[in-house]
């Protein structure tokens, strides 16, 4: 069972549909059969109407793909695939990031398809909390060392957080859920270490924020107390999780929206894009496994 997730911005919220891995066909049958609208026209991998953007959400386990000369030249005229791409796949059966929705079949693995649509439909705005309000006014950013200070902070609280969770959750032997904190500890690791890169050689200790700046105290993708929780789920986890991440959405979003220095605000777009692919990677886990729970129970 293959869950896919659709995404566009013409599209009022990401819609996730679930097929049997060979059953449905490609990409281009499984939207049309659930009215997603991939802009398409030949349907036969020459034209290039249908491009998307495949993520898979379980990167260590990507299925091999037979990837046709066919797409692979279309692709090449989009510039949609680079040479390493390209020996990738030819070499190791390795898909690559851009697709063709109408010569891409559905396997058995998670994916996110993302396209831009029909460019003449209006662009839906992002869902937003009431969080992004109470950031905007609250936080002024003068300058990039100051924004990248304050993404530095978020980002390296998110990754200790998590980890001081998946301690817990080991500690009441919730082993499952403490694999899945450790995970995500993991990724915010990783977002601090770029987050590091970005400031280089510059100093910004001084610009440091302290918890008394943040709304609550807290800063954005600090997940909630009740994630201690030793009865917690995976399902409650991945929750929790979720709430973190679309605060720290809303927070990059209100300062690309507010920053009156440009640099700044350009910047902090960038964080804006990573974090909503992490928060539809996390609404689609939630989606699979609340799924599995549905079937479960329908079994029993």
């Amino acid at each position: 069972m293959a869950n896919v997730t659709f995404s566009s911005p013409v599209m009022a919220k990401d819609v996730t549909v679930y097929a049997v891995a060979g059953d449905r066909g490609t990409i281009l049958a499984l939207a049309k059969e659930h009215k997603i609208p991939i802009p398409f026209d030949c349907q036969d991998g020459e034209c290039g109407s249908c491009l998307v953007e495949v993520i898979h959400l379980s990167p260590m386990t990507k299925y091999a793909v037979a990837l046709t000369e066919k797409e692979k030249e279309s692709l090449r005229q989009l510039g949609k695939i680079t040479p390493e791409e390209i020996r990738n796949a030819e070499v190791n059966d390795m898909p690559p990031r851009h697709r063709l929705a109408c010569q891409c079949f559905v396997r058995n693995e998670d994916i996110m398809v993302t396209f831009e649509g029909d460019r003449t439909l209006p662009a839906q705005g992002p869902h937003l909390t009431p969080a992004a309000k109470t950031f905007k006014g609250r936080l002024k950013m003068e300058s990039v060392e100051q924004f990248l200070a304050f993404a530095l902070s978020v980002e390296e609280e998110a990754a200790n957080h998590f980890a001081e969770l998946g301690s817990a959750m080991e500690k009441h032997g919730n082993l499952d859920v403490a694999k899945l904190f450790r995970q995500l500890s993991g990724y915010s690791r990783l977002h601090y270490e770029e987050v590091k890169k970005r400031i280089g050689t510059r100093d910004v200790t001084h610009l440091m924020p302290s918890d008394l700046v943040w709304p609550d105290h807290v800063t954005p993708e600090r997940t909630e107390l009740w994630a201690g929780d030793p009865s917690l789920t995976h399902l409650d986890a991945l929750k929790a999780a979720l709430q973190g991440e679309r605060r720290g959405y809303e927070f990059y979003y209100t300062v690309a929206g507010t920053a009156s220095d440009p640099e700044v605000a350009a910047m902090a777009k960038l964080f804006v894009r990573e974090e909503a692919e992490h928060v539809k990677i996390l609404e689609a886990w939630i989606a699979r496994e609340e799924w599995l729970l549905k079937t479960h129970d329908e079994l029993n």
